[in-house]
């Protein structure tokens, strides 16, 4: 009887002992987490937002426009933004308008901060006047947080180089009120 119970009490220290390292492989080779801080990304993402970031879909897929990602902006810290401009992209905001390679893109995800009051939520700008470039160069992004009148983001500091990029955010899992599965 008790070398059944030694045995079941081994399986069980097995399957957590296999458990643990699976968390701990996941986590370190595909999945990362951040805590989002600051306000740049309201309304999208809040302030303290606990966010899963996808560090291996790159690997298999280009970054699009409009994904939200998570890079290193310097040695201490990582940014969140979304994507604006990739590779050859030609970027310019007229009358609150976003317009790549001279086509509008539409941004749902700002509808509810643009005042109502006729002021420019994001402000005119060119792509050549903000980072003296016409297009975006190769392998590196155009980034802006969503709430463009508070956001440090490549109009300040220029373009991203793709080999920053932590991952892809994913999921946004706390606060539970406000987990969500899709930003764009």
């Amino acid at each position: 009887m008790e070398d059944r119970m030694m045995k079941k009490f081994y399986k069980i220290i097995q399957a957590v002992l296999v458990a643990f390292l699976l968390a701990f492989v996941f986590k370190s080779y595909f999945f990362a987490s951040y805590v989002v801080d600051g306000e740049s990304m309201e309304p999208t993402l809040e302030d303290g937002n606990l966010l899963m970031v996808n560090k291996v879909v790159y690997d298999w897929q280009g970054v699009n426009r409009g994904d939200v990602i998570v890079f290193h902006a310097n040695e201490k810290e990582d940014y969140v933004k979304r994507v604006i401009g990739v590779e050859g992209d030609h970027i310019a905001f007229r009358n609150d308008v976003l317009y790549v390679n001279g086509q509008r893109v539409p941004e749902p995800y700002l509808d509810e901060l643009r005042p109502e009051d006729g002021r420019l939520f994001t402000t005119n700008f060119t792509l050549e006047k903000v980072t003296g470039e016409s297009e975006v160069p190769a392998n590196h992004l155009f980034v802006m947080g969503d709430n463009r009148r508070d956001s440090l983001d490549s109009r300040y500091f220029g373009f991203v180089p793709t080999e920053s990029i932590v991952g892809k955010v994913d999921v946004c899992y706390w606060p539970v009120s406000q987990v969500d599965l899709q930003f764009n």
